[in-house]
């Protein structure tokens, strides 16, 4: 299974190096030296990851091949991507990778269909679920127990309890127990 576990974004320096945006929970294993990714488009990789660090609380990573800004600068926005052993999973029955996440449905706990996980982004505070919904938009759920009480893989679905005016003011009065009218 492939999934996306980081964005390039600029170009750091004059010697080749990339602040990425990080799309994994796990970027020490991921993004570690010595990685060979994939990329989106596929025409710019694979890429070989030959160092990484931490430099204002931004990733940097630098590519084999990629020596100077110029070639720093022509990823720019290419996505990395990873090869995942869908059977890989945490040991604390509490966590959850990515790929175990995407693509489940949502649903709030009377079972008002709210949309599919399409993303998880990964903020230093909280992580956040996107959410594609059935007309195309995208609501963004707070990862957090109090929201998301519960994860059924077997049945392949989030249950989330939204506070008023996380969903829609359709969807919430459906979440709060209103008439679905």
């Amino acid at each position: 299974m492939q999934l996306v576990v980081a964005r390039v974004g600029r170009a750091h320096g004059i010697k080749g190096e990339v602040t990425v945006e990080v799309r994994t929970d796990e970027p020490e294993l991921r993004l570690a030296p010595g990685s060979v990714l994939a990329t989106e488009p596929a025409s710019v990789g694979p890429l070989t990851i030959e160092t990484g660090r931490v430099h204002s609380g931004r990733l940097l990573l630098h590519f084999a091949g990629v020596s100077d800004r110029t070639g720093a600068e022509a990823l720019r926005n290419v996505l990395l991507i990873a090869e995942v052993d869908p059977e890989n999973v945490p040991d604390d029955p509490e966590e959850f990778y990515d790929h175990q996440l995407i693509d489940l449905d949502v649903v709030t706990a009377d079972g008002a269909v709210v949309g599919r996980i399409a993303e998880i982004s990964h903020l230093p505070y909280q992580d956040l679920l996107i959410v594609k919904r059935p007309d195309g938009s995208e609501v963004m759920v707070p990862f957090v127990a109090e929201i998301v009480p519960e994860i059924d893989l077997t049945e392949q679905r989030a249950v989330i309890d939204p506070p008023p005016g996380l969903l829609d003011e359709e969807q919430a009065e459906t979440a709060r127990g209103g008439d679905d009218a």
